[in-house]
Formats: structure tokens, C-alpha cells, sequence
């Protein structure tokens, strides 16, 4: 999900909005960041900042 151009993880299924699934490996979560799929899914004009999200899935991964 993105809030305010930063993509944030959802873990629970909680937030309002638009979401997008990836697989919870580095490969996958890199490949997505680098193809920029997830400001495709979620619809998202204009740049996408995902250095949080990258940050907390090093840490949790």
C-alpha cells in the first residue's frame, strides 16, 4: 500500500486502499523495487519512495 508516496508494508490486510502481494524473499521484494512493479500496482503517479519498506523487510527478513 502507499500512503503519502511511500510504500508501506501491510502485513495484517487492515489498511483502506489499494494493496499488491510479493513473495517475502529478498530475491522477489528486489526484483519488484528494481522493475518498479509496485508503483504499477498500486497505481502510484510519479516516483515511489521504497528505501522504508526495503529497510524494514532487511530487518525482518
Amino acid at each position: 500500500m502507499a500512503r503519502d508516496g511511500i510504500l508501506v508494508a501491510d502485513e495484517k490486510a487492515v489498511l483502506p486502499g489499494r494493496g499488491t502481494w510479493v513473495h517475502d524473499t529478498d530475491e522477489c521484494v528486489t526484483a519488484a523495487i528494481r522493475r518498479r512493479a509496485f508503483g504499477r500496482a498500486l497505481r502510484v503517479s510519479g516516483d515511489l519512495d521504497t528505501q522504508t519498506f526495503q529497510d524494514t523487510h532487511q530487518r525482518n527478513g
